[in-house]
């Protein structure tokens, strides 16, 4: 595959990733509505295009890789149809950049009428679709130069990198701090990049039923993700749903990791 466009992939992906991290951070801050609920103009300098205090630079510069990112989205997308692009990524980069007018409306909603409840999921859900749509791609991009070795990193980091998630979830700690508040998404992120590497690539390495163990994952992940934000003061049911998810995505993450070793090492798979 083109090499220029799977930088450009690659540098698509590093906005979507810095992009969000920067929303988290800025709503843990509580900056989100420091350019004085103003959109897409902030509260100080020039016909107040800029920010006048740190809080609303936060808010600002948030906006500004979100608008460069945008335009690699977009641009990301334009260019796989301009080349012999496979159509799993093509369809993936169309799907991220058809969703980022919408995630740019949500995020307008979020400053101009103080974001409600159902504004800001639909913000966060649009942005984690946008944010697995293009690491879809971004694997499926890179997929001839992944290595085992890589293979191995990925399943061990997820071994690591989802207890940590649900470590750094509001009710297994005391304190929720925008620091620890922005790393929970940081990992959740690089958690899911990690999982799309065994669906995508790992799965081909595989034999038998440890085939499916990353797809289990995948389908297990976000029913995680979404049980785990809203954990406080959650009924019973909801805590044992949130369980039985953590451990299918665990159980498959280890079977990930058996299969891939038997395949290393020459094992017929069951």
């Amino acid at each position: 595959m083109n090499r220029r466009f799977r930088y450009l992939v690659a540098t698509t992906i590093l906005f979507v990733f810095t992009t969000i991290l920067l929303g988290v951070a800025t709503k843990s801050y509580g900056a989100g509505l420091a350019c004085q609920a103003r959109w897409p103009v902030c509260d100080g300098g020039v016909l107040n295009l800029f920010p006048e205090s740190f809080p609303s630079f936060f808010e600002w510069i948030h906006r500004v890789v979100a608008g460069i990112g945008g335009l690699f989205i977009v641009g990301s997308a334009i260019d796989s149809w301009r080349r012999e692009t496979p159509a799993k990524i093509r369809y993936a980069l169309t799907l991220g950049a058809v969703l980022t007018p919408l995630q740019v409306l949500l995020g307008q909603q979020t400053v101009v009428n103080f974001g409600t409840s159902e504004v800001l999921t639909a913000h966060f859900w649009t942005a984690f679709t946008i944010f697995g749509a293009f690491s879809f791609a971004f694997v499926a991009t890179w997929a001839d130069s992944v290595r085992s070795t890589h293979l191995t990193a990925a399943v061990l980091g997820a071994l690591v990198l989802f207890p940590a998630n649900v470590l750094l979830t509001p009710p297994f700690i005391s304190s929720y701090t925008p620091v620890l508040g922005t790393l929970q998404y940081a990992v959740l992120l690089v958690l899911v990049l990690a999982v799309l590497t065994l669906v995508v690539v790992g799965r081909e390495e595989l034999s038998g039923r440890y085939r499916h163990a990353p797809l289990v994952v995948l389908a297990a992940l976000p029913i995680t993700v979404y049980l785990g934000r809203h954990l406080i003061a959650a009924s019973t049911l909801h805590q044992t749903a949130y369980l039985l998810a953590g451990l299918a995505v665990y159980g498959g993450l280890i079977a990930s990791a058996v299969g891939l070793w038997r395949a290393e090492n020459g094992s017929i798979g069951i």
